[in-house]
């Protein structure tokens, strides 16, 4: 916890006891476990009990090597939203205990985030619970009523999406570079979007147990919905072992560039991170923020077709060194297209070096030729370049190497994502790292830049 910040701490606080006051009862409402229509049922726990354990099996499972992957997030959501149209609010919110306070956590801080991770789901089940009693959904559940059940069980799940949501929100936005500050209603709207179409999915799953239950079939008929659901649950850890498959060749990529070319060590990471900044920014959504984060992290991986001597050549290039270095994008790209889940991150490895102006290369593009994701990148690699320390040159300080962006904005970079930069360091900062502790050779300004002496020398 002291790792935290304070105002984090607060939040984090003001969470887990709004969770502990979803676990006592509210006033008229019978107490946990009530599954029978009867006017004044006896309150049976083991409805509680079985859910509960169903639902940390279900996330164990998920953890566990018989999936051979990264888990999925939300696996235990149907168990949850189907206790939530069973159960009276504060049973559905005693679900989620066990799995959320004993399954372990991965990353440190570990009580804040086992703290924080059950304190979100109880107050989400929790709402979930409430609507769904409140709109009838108890009694259109007890007696099959189709329609009627859908209707509220989409109102339940609408709480559980927009509480998630709301309290995501809330943890993301002290963070920097989380959530642009300049549009934080839009941040949590694509949020809250994002997670409405898997828990519509969880809700039918869960709405499917609860019918089930309550038919003549009883719970075992209900357990067997979970059947597909962890089918699924398999397919999309497969799709996540892949892609992280691909990820450390990216990673192995990026290594070895830096092992080849050491003076530029660090230059690709902070790349990705600078065009990440620019992406969210422009109000792209967060699988194009990725993709142009994998397109600054490679964008100068075709340095590893260009000679060694070339890289490390004391002097000036000649005119014929030139061009082979100005071969590195195509280079790149060949190594890369085979990739299928980089998609436009191919064009910016491609185009990265080309100017508004039609004076850059591989192919002279101009203007709206260039892909939009190569002028991100275009703009994050000069910025990079001129804020480090190398052996030909001393960082510039970043409002300067701001203020050069600007100069060379409308001929050699796109004003727009020049701007972007502009106001996302202005909010977020920036922290460059030195990349080369001694100098080790004499350079001079290589291909890229845009004007000798001026930004993007020999990136």
């Amino acid at each position: 916890m002291e790792a935290l910040p304070a105002r984090a701490r607060v939040y984090l606080v003001g969470v887990t006891l709004l969770g502990l006051c979803c676990l006592l009862p509210l006033p008229g409402v019978p107490r946990p476990g009530v599954l029978s229509s009867l006017p004044d049922p006896r309150v049976p726990w083991w409805p509680v009990v079985l859910l509960a354990a169903l639902c940390a099996g279900c996330e164990r499972l998920a953890r566990s090597r018989l999936v051979a992957g990264p888990h999925p997030g939300g696996t235990f959501h149907p168990v949850l939203l189907a206790g939530a149209f069973l159960l009276p609010p504060t049973a559905a919110a005693l679900v989620a205990l066990p799995g959320a306070l004993l399954l372990p956590v991965e990353h440190g801080p570990r009580l804040a985030r086992r703290l924080w991770r059950t304190g979100r789901l109880v107050v989400a089940v929790w709402a979930a619970g409430l609507v769904h009693l409140k709109t009838g959904g108890r009694d259109a559940v007890a007696h099959c009523d189709m329609p009627g059940a859908l209707a509220t069980a989409g109102a339940a799940v609408l709480a559980f999406c927009l509480v998630l949501t709301l309290l995501d929100g809330g943890v993301l936005a002290p963070a920097p570079g989380a959530l642009p500050r300049s549009r934080p209603v839009a941040a949590w709207w694509r949020l809250f979007l994002g997670s409405l179409a898997p828990l519509t999915v969880h809700g039918l799953a869960g709405l499917m147990m609860a019918l089930l239950w309550r038919s003549p079939y009883g719970p075992v008929a209900a357990l067997l919905v979970l059947l597909p659901m962890g089918v699924s649950w398999w397919a999309f850890a497969q799709y996540h072992r892949e892609r992280a498959a691909h990820q450390a060749t990216i990673r192995a990529l990026v290594q070895a560039v830096d092992i080849k070319d050491g003076y530029t060590r660090g230059h690709s990471e902070r790349v990705g991170r600078a065009s990440m900044l620019i992406a969210r920014e422009l109000g792209m959504d967060d699988e194009r923020v990725e993709m142009l984060r994998f397109a600054g992290i490679l964008h100068d991986v075709g340095k590893l077709g260009v000679p060694t001597r070339l890289l490390t050549k004391n002097g000036p290039l000649t005119p014929e060194e030139r061009r082979v270095i100005e071969l590195h994008p195509e280079y790149g790209h060949e190594m890369v297209r085979g990739i299928s889940f980089l998609g436009e991150a191919r064009a910016a490895v491609l185009h990265h070096h080309e100017r508004l102006d039609g004076k850059g290369y591989p192919y002279g593009l101009a203007g709206g030729q260039i892909p939009e994701s190569a002028r991100v990148v275009a703009v994050a690699d000069a910025f990079d370049a001129m804020t480090s320390t190398r052996s030909y040159s001393r960082a510039r300080p970043v409002p300067v190497a701001l203020e050069e962006l600007e100069r060379c904005a409308g001929t050699h970079f796109d004003p727009r994502m020049v701007k972007a930069l502009v106001r996302a360091i202005g909010r977020t900062g920036w922290h460059p790292a030195v990349t080369a502790d001694e100098p080790r050779r004499t350079a001079v300004p290589g291909p890229a830049a845009p004007v000798t002496g001026r930004p993007g020398a020999r990136r």
